[in-house]
């Protein structure tokens, strides 16, 4: 089991799904933990959970669309437990579902891009800053869709292809700086943006309530994304780079 005792942690998106599997663990493994989130009952609920066994965890609010926003998320975790380690952006929206391109809204592209895509690199942008000469890493959630297969979802795709291509250029704009950048993308793993994606599927295919169900039942723990997160925020992932894959 790989150690983060002392360091510091954000992440983004962090209240649920595989950003709270993540926080959950980076605490427990003696991490510093910033939980960033617009669900403020979820976040404060899984702070507060964390907090009661003992462990170093926060939330704060924050919309990832927003540059004051994730400044100040940075800015909070540094004032609260000291410079920044590692950042790992869990924040994203999946919406337009099994729409036909040519029936894809403007809006519901644009606002998936600004969460995931924008969302992204603005936390990157500060974490960078925040980081500096000392180092970091930055962990960065994509996706299989519109990396390595195909996406329900046209704006969702275009938007995880967008932050791999961001994990894989950001390296060589760091100005030397000893900053690890990793692309992490996921498969089916039971996060609530997957469980309504499943039920999207089913009312587009005309499936039952029990079909949806069954589905939904084949997705995979958060947690073993969660423990390949931990262990590339940790010492022993120092040879590791570019972007992994899992289930």
């Amino acid at each position: 089991m790989t150690s983060l005792a002392g360091r510091v942690v954000v992440i983004t998106g962090g209240a649920s799904g595989i950003g709270g599997a993540t926080a959950r663990l980076c605490a427990a493994r003696g991490a510093r933990v910033v939980i960033g989130d617009v669900d403020d009952a979820r976040g404060e609920a899984l702070a507060r959970e964390l907090t009661e066994l003992g462990l170093s965890t926060q939330f704060v609010h924050v919309d990832v669309t927003r540059e004051a926003d994730c400044k100040r998320l940075i800015q909070t975790a540094i004032a609260s437990y000291g410079p920044l380690d590692i950042l790992i952006t869990c924040a994203g929206i999946l919406q337009g579902a099994f729409v036909e391109l040519a029936e894809l809204d403007l809006d519901t592209f644009q606002r998936v891009q600004d969460v995931n895509v924008r969302g992204t690199f603005l936390c990157m942008k500060h974490s960078v800053a925040a980081m500096g000469d000392r180092g970091g890493t930055i962990l960065l959630i994509a996706s299989g869709a519109g990396v390595t297969s195909r996406s329900s979802s046209v704006a969702y795709g275009t938007s995880k292809a967008a932050v791999h291509g961001l994990g894989f250029i950001a390296p060589n704009h760091l100005a030397g700086r000893p900053i690890r950048v990793n692309t992490v993308c996921p498969s089916i793993v039971d996060t609530p943006l997957k469980r309504a994606n499943v039920e999207d599927e089913g009312r587009a295919r005309g499936w039952s309530h029990a079909d949806i169900e069954a589905a939904q039942q084949q997705l995979r723990d958060p947690e073993g994304v969660a423990r390949v997160l931990a262990f590339l925020a940790s010492d022993e992932a120092d040879y590791v780079r570019g972007t992994v894959f899992t289930a």
